[in-house]
C-alpha cells in the first residue's frame, strides 16, 4: 500500500525462476527489508501498461532489472522517454521508457525515471537461483541502491554510474 510520504518507487522486474533474470525482484526484496522512509517497493515478472497509472504518485521511479550487457556490477541511467511516440498495447515487452511515456501521455505525469541494470550472467534456463557472479553484483547493487535512495542524488549517480545505451530510453535491458 502506498503511504502519503512515499516519494520514490523502486520497481524490480524479472523472473526469479529464470536464473539471473531474477536480479530485479531480488534487489527489491533486499531493499524492502530495510524499510527506507519515503520509498515504496514493488516487483513483477514484467512491466505492464497498467504500471503507468502509478507513476504520478512519486517524485522519482527507479526501474531495476537484470542486464545482459554493460559494466559489472551494475549501471544507473536516466530514462529518456522523449523519443517514445504512440504505443501499441501489448502485455509483453513493455520497456521502462514506454511505461514512463504512457504515464506522460495518458495521465500528464512528469516523473524523474531511472534504470538500475544489474549485470547478470546466466539466463534462459529454469533455475531458481542466481549465479555466483550475479549474487556478487547484487550485493554491490543493494549497497548502491540503499545509499542512492537515502540521498536522492540520482542525477549525480547517473554521471558516476551511467551507461550510455541506445534504443530503450537510456537503458539496455535483456531480451
Amino acid at each position: 500500500m502506498r503511504q502519503a510520504d512515499d516519494k520514490v518507487l523502486l520497481y524490480g522486474f524479472g523472473n526469479p525462476a529464470r536464473g539471473d533474470d531474477g536480479l530485479g525482484p531480488a534487489l527489491v526484496e533486499a531493499i524492502a527489508a530495510l524499510a527506507l522512509p519515503g520509498v515504496r517497493v514493488d516487483a513483477n515478472y514484467q512491466l505492464t501498461v497498467e504500471d503507468a497509472a502509478e507513476m504520478g504518485h512519486y517524485q522519482a521511479v527507479v526501474f531495476v532489472d537484470a542486464a545482459t550487457d554493460g559494466p559489472s556490477p551494475f549501471w544507473f541511467s536516466r530514462i529518456d522517454d522523449s523519443g517514445v511516440g504512440r504505443l501499441g498495447f501489448s502485455s509483453h515487452s513493455v520497456t521502462p521508457a514506454e511505461v514512463v511515456a504512457l504515464a506522460r501521455d495518458l495521465f500528464g505525469t512528469k516523473v524523474a525515471a531511472y534504470a538500475l541494470g544489474i549485470r547478470g550472467h546466466a539466463f534462459g534456463e529454469f533455475d531458481e537461483g542466481l549465479s555466483v557472479p550475479a549474487r556478487d553484483n547484487l550485493d554491490q547493487a543493494v549497497a548502491f541502491a540503499r545509499k542512492a535512495l537515502a540521498e536522492r542524488r540520482f542525477e549525480e549517480y547517473v554521471q558516476e554510474f551511467g551507461y550510455p545505451a541506445a534504443g530503450l530510453g537510456g537503458s539496455t535491458w535483456k531480451a
